[in-house]
């Protein structure tokens, strides 16, 4: 996907009576009178980076398939609900399955979407039998962002240099231990909401973040990569971003169309795919939600360069400026690398491994993924998890209790 063009979005929105529900019209209908097909309609989440996504997917199928015509229909989802209750807290039990998916999983089934544009990030590694992951597109950069504060001195540039005190936003608790492993001089508060207001908490003038952390993906389709301080990564700010992130994936019905799989042929990303289904097949294998803190990196190598998965490749240069044609390997000649972090909460406690191996398939980079689960639980990730969990259900029970007595927390 491009970086650096951002969309401005408009969107209809109408509630039913007898409902608490409000629902949103699609926000266009591209039409054509010489399609024999109807519309389809592609579901996603209400905010304006959810639909920027969905546009840009669109845009893939109107380029192979120009014939047809498509309809965005935004939905709010259960995790856009509530700004407020910290995404570990949220995160429990079968919710943490749906927080992100459940409404607009259910329309699939019953047919008002034909598909669904997630984050893969944000899809639960088991998905409902009737339902499955259709294509994974080309990868965004999958790396984590610092985005620092206005207001700091122009010579912090970086989490390293940060002084002690210093207090990161991030709603994500794998963000926030992997930063507190390297940095436990730094503080760390909840924030919640959008890509801009988070911003805005940040650059507000009372604000009591130093830095905030978001993903790169998201900043760079929002065409605001300009805000970002620091790329972090294994080899700047040690840190390794969530599974699946910078990736977009395609849910449709298990058993759709030939149609529809012709089409979602046709944007599939084979590079892309395998190295997800390898970060997806670990998560899996560890039985761990999207809030739990497990931190990857993958890359190819035996290409000439190690590159990440959905970053653009370094180019070389003429002495005219003009790119170098490189015939970069075939992937099923290439290893694929996979850096794994699991952390405990507080930073403290941490296991890692990388494995690098030939994956010649979608199910041989599951496989992968699964066999380096099995190494890091012998390390001792099982322990560290099984703690994670404890303390979230424990986290989760004082928070009911305190909601039964004060009521919901307000911003």
């Amino acid at each position: 996907m491009a970086s650096g063009a951002a969309i401005d979005l408009q969107a209809t929105s109408t509630t039913d009576p007898s409902s608490s529900t409000t629902t949103t019209a699609p926000t266009h209908s591209n039409t054509s009178a010489s399609t024999q097909f109807p519309p389809i309609k592609i579901g996603t989440r209400r905010s304006a980076l959810a639909q920027i996504q969905a546009r840009w997917v669109e845009a893939q199928l109107k380029r192979a398939f120009p014939d047809r015509t498509y309809n965005i229909c935004p939905v709010l989802a259960q995790g856009d609900k509530d700004k407020v209750t910290p995404l570990q807290q949220l995160s429990q039990g079968e919710n943490a399955k749906s927080l992100w998916t459940g409404e607009l999983e259910a329309m699939l089934e019953e047919g008002e979407l034909d598909m669904i544009v997630h984050c893969l990030k944000d899809m639960p590694t088991q998905l409902p039998p009737n339902l499955k992951i259709g294509a994974i597109l080309a990868r965004e950069d999958p790396r984590d962002a610092l985005i620092l504060s206005p207001r700091l001195p122009s010579t912090i540039t970086t989490v390293s240099a940060l002084p002690a005190g210093s207090k990161i936003g991030t709603s994500s608790i794998r963000r926030a231990a992997s930063l507190r492993r390297l940095y436990p001089h730094l503080e760390f508060g909840d924030v919640r909401g959008n890509v801009g207001t988070r911003l805005g908490k940040l650059d507000a003038a009372d604000s009591p973040f130093a830095g905030i952390i978001l993903a790169a993906a998201g900043l760079k389709r929002m065409g605001m990569e300009k805000r970002i301080s620091q790329y972090l990564s294994s080899s700047s700010g040690g840190m390794l971003h969530a599974v699946g992130q910078g990736a977009l994936a395609i849910e449709v019905k298990a058993a759709c169309s030939p149609e529809m799989e012709d089409m979602l042929a046709a944007i599939r990303c084979e590079r892309s795919s395998r190295a997800c289904e390898a970060e997806r097949g670990l998560l899996r294998a560890l039985e761990g939600g999207c809030s739990v803190p497990i931190g990857v990196e993958t890359s190819w190598r035996g290409g000439g360069k190690g590159l990440s998965v959905g970053a653009q490749p370094a180019r070389d240069y003429d002495k005219h400026g003009d790119a170098v044609a490189e015939k970069e390997p075939h992937m099923d000649e290439q290893e694929l690398v996979l850096k794994t972090l699991v952390v405990s909460v507080d930073g403290t406690e941490s296991v890692e491994f990388e494995s690098a191996r030939k994956v010649r398939s979608v199910d041989e980079a599951n496989q992968l993924g699964r066999d380096v689960a099995r190494i890091l639980m012998d390390k001792g990730a099982d322990r560290i998890l099984a703690k994670i969990s404890e303390d979230k259900k424990v986290a989760a029970a004082e928070e009911l209790e305190r909601i039964g007595k004060e009521g919901p927390a307000k911003e």
